[in-house]
């Protein structure tokens, strides 16, 4: 937002200097990006006075002037058509930096004859296009300074240009009225309040103006209107086009410069319709789709359903809120002119600009949301400037729909600025505040104004009054100790297995990753998301469309961008949410783990091998058994689809209650990912292991026996599909006291066994308690073993 410091003072009756101005600025949060002002460039140059001008001895074009300067009289020589004897000039001393022409100056000769210095040209002062010659000055003293010249007779050439940013919860700021508001409530002048006189219609409005029912409700809930006939449109006053040229625009012509001029004054776009193009009336309504608009900016778009257009019988003549159209647009020729104030929505405007990428000074207002209670008083005062730049007799004022209601207040309360902020601001000086900033105090309650719509709870009462007071004013003080001991945590469980889980899973050698939670349609496919309801209504880009069902997508491409880069061998993971719907509730905490390459660096030992399904198990049972998982769960199939189908598996409390997956990628979701395997990972659910019982800090005692354990082996002939969990959950259960372990180590396929058959050899460990094991305990123990595989499994001791 830029604004000049003499624009300022229009809104502002202040006697503060700039630099007071500029300070106050970023420390009320409209920071200061850049201060352009002309009266420092010009400083150094004097005014002088030619006493004479002979022509050059060797050019046509060139005198000789003699100068009277406040260092003496100084020869000059000058190729400008008007120098000549009795003229003040600008004058450049040797040593001074002339802008314009980025030189600086020094003793020289042209053509023999020594000059010392130039008398300059208004475009080698950067203070318009102006070249054709010197410049004239009708008084002054020599030796005066240039610059305060300027700032007696011509201060627009010397107004200070301010730039400030403006955060998108302050549209209010992005009028200059806006910024003196501010100014006036931090107590650096006295605000004025605009003019709004209404102009009255003498004769009624030609043009009628409809609102579609849907559209007033969801686009533009008010549009006013009226006509200016017999109006004369050509270039606009010089001190309106000095204005608009200080902050960037192009004087246009009277018409179009007074929209822009409210566009910046006010923060009330505008916009004109010559009347006489306008076929029939108005209907502002949403597009259908596939419309084809002309644009001021001669470009043509082809609108997508749902656009907030205003259309004549014709067609489509503007874009409402962003841009009008070319067929209707104001010319030298005008005569007749429909002046436009409407209020339109924010979503809906920025959604347009941006599938359309139009941008524009009306958009970028209207999309942060301009004071829809100013919309009649815009009318007004645009009404009365036409009128006194272009003459001409305006009609009656159209109005069309109805104005939208943004009234609401919130309680004040004056002591929340010292637990909120910190800082100890009077409560009298706290309600002046408020009222400065324009709220309505009634009571204890603070009612909004309409041009905030950024303030939205107690809280931003707080706010306003500590950045008006300035946040400087806060003090660190030592709080007082309150009681003594260790204090209580802060963390909830799930955060504190959170924690664990990201050191755990770091210890065992990854590398955490944060990636973004969009990611493309493509990739949320293979994960089993990339549906409408996890799709952004408003993405940053094409490739961050849909919320991650997953982390295993961004982990994958963080691997995909690594290798690319040479780096083959990776262990990766991240903790975060992944999204399997819209509702608050399909959001899960996930903690997922890639291993891609292989175990380590090569070495004369070949111990270096691929990564496989059984690393992601160990790690994953290492971060299990770190949060207080259960120890006794279950290794199950039907892991998603996106594991490998006979390399994966899910660990489980009984069959629905999944706590986590491993195994490998799936070889086309590598492929699609651009990921050179092998690749292995695991994803647990944080949210799905019951917590510990038992809460204490201290771990129970160690159970230790001290009588000697016993193992005994054995190796079962049973069908090929038989799985090696169902053969091991019923050896264990044969005598749950007694067996303290089972474990599977051999697995033999065909040979003597025949076709469909395997033998799985497992090891049972026996661990007494309470009496050394004889012969016949053991036998039992194993012939119950046998008996329970046979009826589990149909399995039979191998011969």
């Amino acid at each position: 937002m830029k604004f000049t410091l003499s624009w300022l003072k229009q809104h502002l009756d202040t006697q503060a200097s700039l630099d007071d101005i500029l300070y106050a600025l970023t420390d009320l949060g409209l920071e200061v990006e850049g201060v352009e002002n002309p009266a420092e460039k010009l400083r150094a140059f004097t005014l002088a006075k030619v006493k004479s001008a002979e022509q050059h001895p060797d050019a046509d074009r060139l005198r000789v002037c003699v100068v009277e300067t406040d260092e003496g009289d100084k020869q000059i020589v000058c190729g400008a058509p008007n120098a000549r004897a009795g003229i003040t000039v600008v004058l450049a001393k040797p040593g001074d930096y002339v802008p314009g022409i980025d030189v600086t100056l020094s003793i020289g000769k042209i053509r023999g004859v020594e000059s010392h210095g130039m008398m300059a040209s208004e475009r080698e002062l950067e203070l318009s296009d102006e070249h054709d010659g010197i410049i004239e000055l009708p008084s002054g003293e020599v030796g005066q300074s240039f610059a305060d010249w300027l700032a007696e007779n011509d201060p627009a050439k010397v107004d200070p240009v301010i730039e400030i940013a403006i955060t998108p919860n302050r549209p209010d700021a992005l009028g200059v009225h806006g910024i003196a508001r501010d100014l006036a409530a931090r107590g650096l002048g006295t605000l004025i309040p605009p003019v709004a006189t209404p102009v009255p219609g003498t004769f009624k409005c030609p043009i009628h103006v409809t609102i579609d029912r849907e559209t007033q409700h969801k686009a533009c809930p008010v549009f006013y209107g009226r006509v200016i006939r017999g109006v004369k449109n050509g270039p606009s006053p010089q001190w309106l086009q000095t204005l608009l040229k200080a902050v960037g625009l192009r004087p246009i012509s009277a018409l179009v410069d007074v929209t822009n001029f409210f566009t910046y004054d006010m923060n009330r776009p505008l916009h004109v319709f010559d009347a006489d193009k306008v076929k029939g009336a108005l209907r502002v309504h949403a597009a259908e789709g596939g419309e084809s608009f002309a644009a001021l900016d001669d470009k043509t778009y082809t609108l997508a359903p749902g656009m907030t257009v205003i259309s004549d019988s014709r067609g489509v003549e503007s874009l409402g809120g962003v841009m009008g159209g070319a067929a209707t647009g104001c010319t030298e020729d005008t005569v007749n002119v429909f002046l436009e104030a409407a209020y339109f929505d924010p979503i809906r405007t920025a959604m347009t600009g941006r599938a359309l990428k139009i941008n524009s000074d009306a958009r970028y207002r209207f999309e942060r949301g301009i004071d829809p209670e100013w919309t009649p008083a815009g009318m007004e005062q645009a009404t009365r400037m036409i009128m006194d730049l272009c003459g001409g007799e305006a009609s009656e004022v159209v109005v069309a729909g109805h104005m939208p209601d943004v009234s609401r207040a919130y309680r004040l309360d004056t002591d929340r600025v010292q637990s909120l902020v910190g800082m100890e601001i009077d409560a009298d000086e706290q309600r002046s505040t408020l009222t400065a900033l324009g709220f309505r105090l009634e009571g204890d309650m603070a009612h909004v104004p309409s041009w905030r719509p950024d303030v939205l709870g107690e809280a931003d009462l707080v706010e306003e009054v500590a950045r008006v007071a300035s946040l400087t004013r806060l003090q660190g003080r030592p709080l007082p100790r309150t009681h003594v001991g260790v204090p209580k945590g802060i963390l909830t469980p799930m955060q504190k297995r959170e924690q664990i889980a990201r050191r755990s899973i770091a210890a065992l050698g990854y590398n955490e990753c944060v990636t973004y939670s969009f990611i493309d349609q493509g990739a949320a496919a293979l994960f089993g998301g990339g549906d409408d309801a996890t799709m952004l209504q408003n993405p940053i880009s094409s490739e961050m469309s849909h919320m991650r069902p997953a982390l295993l997508p961004g982990l994958l491409q963080a691997a995909a961008r690594n290798q690319a880069r040479g780096f083959m061998d990776l262990a990766l993971f991240e903790v975060g949410p992944a999204f399997h719907g819209a509702e608050p509730e399909e959001q899960h905490l996930l903690a997922s783990g890639l291993l891609v390459g292989h175990s380590g660096p090569r070495d004369v030992h070949g111990a270096r091998r691929p990564v496989d399904v059984f690393d992601a198990k160990a790690d994953l049972e290492a971060v299990l058994s770190a949060i207080g998982a259960p120890a006794k769960a279950q290794i199950l199939r039907g892991a998603p689809d996106f594991w490998h189908p006979g390399r994966s598996g899910q660990i489980c409390l009984g069959p629905k209650k999944v706590l986590a997956a491993f195994g490998e990628l799936h070889p086309r979701v590598l492929a699609a990912l651009d990921v050179k395997g092998p690749a292995v990972g695991f994803t647990l659910f944080l949210e799905q292991p019951p917590f510990p019982k038992n809460k204490a800090a201290a771990r129970p005692a160690l159970a230790v026996s001290d009588l000697q354990a016993v193992e005994r082996d054995f190796a079962f002939v049973v069908d090929a599909g038989v799985e090696a969990l169902t053969l091991v959950n019923a050896a264990a259960g044969a005598d749950k006291a007694l067996i303290e372990e089972v474990r599977v180590f051999d697995e033999f396929i065909g040979g003597a066994l025949g076709e469909g058959k395997k033998s799985l050899a497992i090891t049972v460990r026996l661990q007494p308690t309470d009496a050394t094991l004889k012969e016949k305990d053991i036998e039992a123990v194993a012939a119950r073993i046998v008996e329970k595989v046979g009826k589990a499994t149909g399995g039979v001791l191998r011969g």
